[in-house]
């Protein structure tokens, strides 16, 4: 139990830290960050339940006012903005991409770059989208051409969250715990 919250708080940090990259700032008003790569790993490394507890820690902090999201923003107002739909997708995707590492027998790596696209990509885009057109006043179509912008990266962040997990699987097999 106490190695589990451990874990997650750590992991909760990791994703504070990644916000300290800087952002860049696109015309539909969501940012790109290195925070989305801290939700992947949550679920590759932690595992769906823990995975998605991390973020959910993370999400109290920042709506608690706490700037904990790149370029110091932070607060419940976040969640009423054009970010809102990634934000409440993160929890779902870390939870998927660690379902997905859970579930397959492949090496650490494939598994996770697996979990990462389908989940870090596939479910947060679609939450994000949808929070998107709703806070632009634009039609889903139009909405997901905007978030194309964020395609390159979020597949590069993939690719280094298989990467990480393949490494610490290496290092510490015990440690990751998605395969505990």
């Amino acid at each position: 139990m106490e190695r589990n919250l451990t874990h997650i708080a750590l992991f909760a940090a990791l994703i504070a830290v990644l916000g300290l990259v800087p952002k860049i700032d696109l015309a539909a008003g969501v940012p790109i960050t290195a925070q989305s790569l801290g939700v992947m790993l949550c679920g590759t490394v932690l595992g769906a339940r823990r995975g998605a507890l991390a973020v959910l820690l993370f999400l109290a902090l920042v709506a608690a006012g706490l700037p904990l999201l790149s370029g110091g923003r932070g607060g419940l107002g976040l969640f009423a903005g054009p970010s809102a739909g990634f934000l409440v997708g993160f929890p779902i995707a870390a939870f998927v991409a660690g379902w997905v590492v859970e579930r397959t027998t492949l090496t650490p790596a494939i598994a996770a770059g697996a979990g990462a696209v389908i989940g870090g990509i596939g479910v947060l885009y679609l939450f994000g989208i949808t929070g998107m057109s709703i806070a632009l006043g634009k039609s889903w179509t139009e909405a997901s051409y905007l978030a194309l912008a964020f395609l390159p990266g979020d597949i590069v962040k993939a690719v280094l969250a298989g990467l990480i997990t393949q490494a610490i699987a290496r290092m510490r097999p015990g440690a990751l715990m998605s395969r505990a």
